[in-house]
């Protein structure tokens, strides 16, 4: 059993999962009412409207995520399968590995179907945004399922039950989206003036909403609204090496917390 088995169980659970079918439900239904949003400015570009949706997708997206993720290897623990799967020959590795894997095409489907359907609707209505813009944004969302599944795997791995889970993903979901602001402002006001922007690209690279959303905002040309703290990141990611370097720093974030989770979860499988 390798990491292909895993990942071909986690799709056949994750189709049959309601959750799955309630998040298709609700993420194509709140697409198709931001193609109305944008069909009130069409074009392309960073305007007003498309910073409002931006911003709605990073409230409900990564939340999901962090749930279904989480609540899939929570499942594991409550309902013994793991205790099954561990008779066969199969790495720790493999395992998480093939639940990342799974739950990434579960998920990329949803987001998917939910921007191709609004696609599909804008082009019959005559309105809504251009292709690029559509596509910045199925880009933006798939890249926020693949950092913070990586995240919901730790999670999942830490949490000793579903409740557990939901806390801490709350929680992390918290401070990654809603409360980030109010973090960046209590830390940067106790530092020296030269410290801050080495500070604030530091915590960027630690939030995987800030660090997806600032990319974005900068392809779809809204650099300027950022400020002079971001210049050098503006300058870097609107440049041609940017996508690369942003795809290795997204690398390394689903690297490092899936070798963590894979760590934990080592360290429990040893320890019973």
């Amino acid at each position: 059993m390798n990491a292909v088995h895993v990942a071909r169980r986690e799709i056949k659970l994750g189709f049959r999962n309601p959750w799955s079918y309630s998040f298709l439900v609700l993420f194509t239904i709140f697409s198709l009412l931001l193609l109305l949003i944008g069909a009130q400015s069409p074009g392309g570009g960073y305007t007003s409207t498309t910073g409002s949706m931006l911003s709605l997708i990073l409230y409900l997206l990564p939340l999901m995520t962090l749930l279904i993720g989480s609540f899939s290897l929570t499942a594991e623990k409550e309902e013994g399968s793991w205790q099954l799967l561990a008779v066969y020959p199969l790495r720790t590795s493999s395992f998480v590995f093939g639940k990342y894997a799974g739950l990434s095409l579960v998920l990329g489907a949803i987001v998917a179907f939910a921007f191709g359907a609004s696609g599909v609707a804008g082009a019959l209505a005559g309105g809504g945004f251009d292709l690029r813009t559509l596509l910045l944004f199925l880009a933006f969302s798939l890249l926020l399922v693949l950092l913070y599944l990586a995240v919901a795997l730790l999670i999942g791995t830490v949490a000793a039950n579903r409740w557990q889970a939901l806390t801490y993903a709350v929680a992390f979901w918290f401070f990654t989206v809603i409360g980030w602001p109010t973090l960046l402002i209590a830390v940067l006001g106790y530092l020296p003036y030269l410290w801050i922007k080495p500070a604030l690209t530091a915590l960027t690279l630690l939030n995987p909403a800030e660090l997806v959303r600032l990319f974005v905002v900068v392809r779809l040309g809204g650099g300027s609204i950022l400020g002079p703290d971001y210049y050098r990141w503006v300058e870097v990611m609107a440049g041609g090496w940017g996508p690369l370097l942003f795809a290795g720093i997204c690398l390394a974030w689903i690297a490092g917390a899936g070798g963590i989770a894979v760590w934990a979860w080592e360290r429990g499988r040893r320890h019973g």
